[in-house]
């Protein structure tokens, strides 16, 4: 349940539109729901701001459209990550209204899908910006899966993709859009040079996303995960292999606190 939601609530009860009782029914659930297989945390948008996402990988389709069904009974936007074509397919079975990013490996579904806006939320969308930049066309799915979580979560993404440092000339051609946004997520595999590439040429956070792609001696991105975090470019943050979900989340709470001070200016 989203903030907005209980704070509604809660005006209804003190106004009398709705009863303690009513109230009481629909807090329930509040933290968590049981449900044998998961524990579904209705709290965690209100504990942090996003609602809880389902980590589709080693769950089976029935497993997915139970909790994703659990999930939105309450509001909200709901993802379910690394979720292959077949079982998304199924899970869609359950949930018609459900979209599925192909790329990105993502299955969304929930009141953030419409499309529409209204005026105070999109231009609330407009400065919360984030360049997702990958160095390979192979790189392009874990940066999708970044790309369409961060858009999701209510970010606006500008999508810079195959600048890798082996033709370095196509990442310079594209610096006033990443220098525009707010962050950059920079998604790389092989040696993982391009994040130190941007962090050098940038003023604002760069979350650097080790891929796995890349021949033996990447070590399935493990030799690009320690380039990244021994960059000599400052202000360079690093987070899992190919967790490009995990990139976009922290691009998101960056982009929210910059959006929320903005406001209070």
């Amino acid at each position: 349940m989203q903030e907005n939601e209980i704070k509604e609530l809660l005006e209804k009860v003190k106004t009398g539109d709705r009863s303690v009782d009513d109230a009481l029914k629909a807090l329930k659930d509040i933290p968590y729901h049981e449900m044998g297989f998961a524990n579904v945390d209705h709290h965690r948008a209100l504990r942090t701001g996003f609602p809880e996402a389902i980590f589709g990988q080693g769950k089976s389709a029935a497993q997915i459209s139970a909790i994703m069904t659990e999930l939105l009974s309450k509001g909200g936007t709901i993802m379910a990550t690394r979720l292959e074509a077949e079982k998304a397919e199924a899970v869609r079975k359950d949930l018609p209204e459900a979209i599925y990013y192909k790329d990105a490996k993502i299955l969304a579904a929930g009141s953030g899908l419409s499309g529409k806006e209204d005026e105070d939320a999109a231009k609330l969308r407009r400065q919360k910006t984030v360049a997702v930049v990958s160095a390979g066309t192979a790189d392009i799915p874990i940066a999708e899966e970044a790309a369409v979580t961060a858009e999701l979560l209510g970010n606006e993404v500008h999508r810079v993709y195959d600048v890798g440092v082996a033709g370095i000339h196509r990442v310079f051609s594209k610096l006033d859009i990443i220098r525009s946004c707010n962050v950059a997520i920079v998604v790389a595999g092989m040696e993982g040079a391009l994040a130190s590439v941007v962090g050098g040429l940038v003023d604002l956070p760069v979350i650097a996303v080790p891929t796995s792609v890349g021949y033996g001696a990447n070590l399935g991105g493990i030799t690009t995960l320690l380039s990244m975090l021994n960059s000599c470019a400052n202000g360079i943050g690093v987070v899992n292999i190919d967790n490009g979900y995990g990139a976009a989340y922290l691009a998101s709470v960056i982009n929210r606190k910059i959006a929320e001070n903005t406001l209070q200016r």
